[in-house]
């Protein structure tokens, strides 16, 4: 087997699952209960959290636990639209964002609230007047992810947040950073609120993480018993905020080790791909990072080849495992050409892929592409 897509979702590593188990069987315990038991969890939650805030540098208040970074997205722009909405009802997001901002906004338009989305530049980045412009006084909300899930485009998210505060300082910025932690620096310093999963970074799924600066007020979107927190009532589900904090603490180790490593199987494949294939176009930027390499195959269905290549057990996607099937709206954005976003696939690599299994997803491509290939 050779899995390239690990942007939608990766194996839970051992040591992750380890704690995971642990946990579940050492620590029976409810942690909102008053009990030895519950003491004993209590204890453990609180470690986890402050390894958490250590690692990501923030505050143990300003981590909520989450089901994963859908929930966080709603958490965090719901949450605020209801908070703000007597200041103003005006939301800005880019054109590139994860397609669960999208559902988020439609709702909120549904509800009252204007929904403007900012241009970006030919290599991906927001374009920084078209921010300003858009900035107004009832602005209530900057919504800009950190990595791209389609593309990979990292955005400047410290220079973006000056921009919004020297035009409006009440406007709070949220970044969705699922796609950048585990595969480049994040400093939440840079935003107001932030979205984390963490089955993106070798954790389980069906746990997540949002920051919220101690600052920012957000109306809870579910209500209930336990002591945890307010925005996420109920009994915290420990083993999985366990094994997610040993998840980023792993994430987080030798990044610039594991990039180099990535970058080099990156170049590896677009050298081989844009030699041999002139109708296929590599859609990545400059801003690009490593990690994730978008291609567009010009008259090939994206999905019969993906299903061509999952016969010969090689895993990869169209555009984002949410949109499966779906124009890209990012290459859209970025090219402003229908057919070639009627046409990508994304492969996402990771330091677990081996340059073998690199060589060996060339040459499947190769059969691949050479049969389906009507030109």
């Amino acid at each position: 087997m050779i899995y390239l897509d690990y942007s939608a979702t990766t194996p839970v590593s051992f040591e992750v699952l380890d704690s995971y188990n642990k946990t579940s069987r050492e620590f029976i315990g409810n942690p909102n209960s008053l009990h030895s038991l519950g003491r004993k969890s209590n204890e453990l939650l609180k470690s986890a959290t402050k390894q958490i805030s250590d690692l990501l540098k923030v505050m143990e208040s300003e981590i909520i636990y989450t089901s994963g970074a859908t929930e966080s997205n709603n958490m965090a722009l719901i949450g605020v639209a209801l908070a703000k909405h007597k200041r103003g009802k005006h939301i800005l997001v880019s054109k590139l964002e994860h397609p669960s901002i999208y559902k988020i906004c439609d709702y909120l338009r549904s509800i009252g609230f204007t929904i403007d989305y900012i241009e970006n530049d030919g290599d991906g980045l927001i374009d920084f007047d078209d921010l300003k412009n858009k900035i107004k006084d009832d602005t209530i909300l900057v919504s800009v992810n950190a990595v791209n899930s389609e593309v990979g485009i990292r955005q400047p998210l410290k220079f973006i947040r000056q921009i919004i505060r020297k035009v409006n300082p009440e406007t709070i910025f949220h970044s969705d950073m699922t796609q950048a932690l585990g595969k480049t620096t994040v400093c939440l310093n840079d935003v107001d609120i932030a979205s984390f999963s963490a089955h993106k970074i070798y954790g389980p799924k069906g746990i997540g993480l949002l920051y919220k600066n101690s600052k920012i007020k957000l109306v809870p979107l579910e209500y209930g018993s336990g002591k945890s927190n307010e925005l996420k009532p109920g009994t915290p589900a420990l083993p999985l905020i366990v094994a997610m904090a040993k998840a980023i603490r792993i994430a987080l180790t030798d990044l610039d080790k594991k990039e180099r490593f990535i970058t080099r199987l990156n170049e590896k494949i677009v050298k081989e791909l844009t030699s041999k294939y002139p109708n296929v176009k590599i859609n990545n930027t400059k801003y690009s990072i490593p990690h994730i390499l978008n291609i567009s195959l010009g008259n090939i269905k994206p999905e019969t080849f993906i299903n061509a290549l999952a016969e010969k057990e090689v895993y990869i996607s169209t555009n984002t495992a949410c949109s499966s099937g779906e124009l890209s709206s990012s290459v859209l954005a970025l090219y402003n050409d229908k057919q070639r976003a009627a046409s990508t696939i994304r492969i996402s690599l990771s330091h677990l892929t081996t340059t073998d299994e690199i060589n060996q997803f060339l040459n499947y491509f190769q059969v691949v592409y050479n049969k389906l290939n009507i030109n």
